[in-house]
């Protein structure tokens, strides 16, 4: 069973799904739904369209550069079918896999730490410039003129028929 790649959006093909395009110079362009055919045909470049893994790795959101990647490149050249090579192979695939697991979730913690470190620098840029509306604690309650005064309020529950409205 021959998986292919979406021609614009690199996301899996499995048989008899997608569209097939085949251009005049017989070049062959597949996609795994109309939503990226379409895009194809309205000339789109696949680094600028947000959802498509062109555009995650060019911006830095998916792993680029692994060595698990090796694993999953297409090969066009057969190989002669080996019993225990093929044993190999299968007993590997669950290691390969949880490898690469733990290697995009370091990828994606480190990502977002750099956000959480600009997070912290805006917060101390937005203290150090309103400095003056904050208090501390324990100044509020030495000095009371700094809260504003408790005021009692009644509720009266009690409804009046030419206070309610008409339906």
């Amino acid at each position: 069973m021959r998986l292919e790649k979406c021609w614009f959006c690199s996301s899996t093909i499995y048989p008899g799904h997608g569209i097939q395009f085949v251009r005049n110079d017989a070049k062959i362009f597949r996609f795994c739904r109309s939503k990226c055919h379409k895009n194809f045909k309205m000339k789109r470049n696949p680094r600028k369209v947000k959802w498509t893994k062109a555009y995650r790795r060019l911006h830095g959101k998916d792993m680029t550069q692994d060595s698990t990647f090796e694993f999953e490149r297409k090969r066009n050249r057969p190989q002669r079918y080996d019993r225990i090579n093929t044993e190999k192979v299968l007993q590997a695939i669950p290691k390969i896999s949880k490898v690469k697991a733990t290697r995009e979730k370091d990828h994606i913690t480190k990502r977002l730490s750099v956000g959480r470190v600009n997070r912290k620098r805006e917060d101390r840029r937005e203290l150090e410039q309103s400095i003056s509306l904050v208090k501390a604690p324990s100044v509020l309650k030495e000095d009371a003129t700094l809260t504003l005064p408790k005021q009692k309020v009644t509720v009266s529950y009690a409804q009046t028929e030419n206070t309610r409205m008409e339906e």
